[in-house]
């Protein structure tokens, strides 16, 4: 099992960014996909889950209304579209999945400042 995220990087308060996590080496279409974010001295918090199908996502109420999750199993891909970005969002954010054990990717840097 492989998780790969993109997308990180710097942007400014009330911009936006869009995450990848390419997945390989497990039946993508048939598992929920989560993201998660940690910042230095914090737990690792879950920010968003989306079902095997795509048909049900779950957020945070931190992120809700502003944070997008999807999925292509065509391109066994998960998406997490963050808008309004806020300072307090800068973290590192993981991707993850559930086999039989959780499956972590290496995470991507996301940092909101001016």
């Amino acid at each position: 099992v492989q998780l790969v995220e993109s997308g990180g990087g710097l942007v400014e308060p009330g911009g936006s960014l869009r995450l990848s996590c390419a997945a390989s080496g497990f039946t993508f279409s048939n598992y929920a996909m989560r993201w998660y974010r940690q910042t230095p001295g914090k737990e690792r918090e879950w920010v968003a889950d989306i079902t095997s199908t795509g048909v049900f996502t779950f957020y945070a109420a931190s992120v809700k209304g502003r944070f997008t999750i999807s999925r292509d199993n065509a391109k066994n891909t998960v998406y997490l579209q963050m808008n309004s970005l806020k300072a307090e969002d800068t973290a590192v954010y993981y991707c993850n999945t559930r086999l039989t054990l959780d499956y972590w990717g290496q995470g991507t840097q996301v940092t909101v400042s001016s």
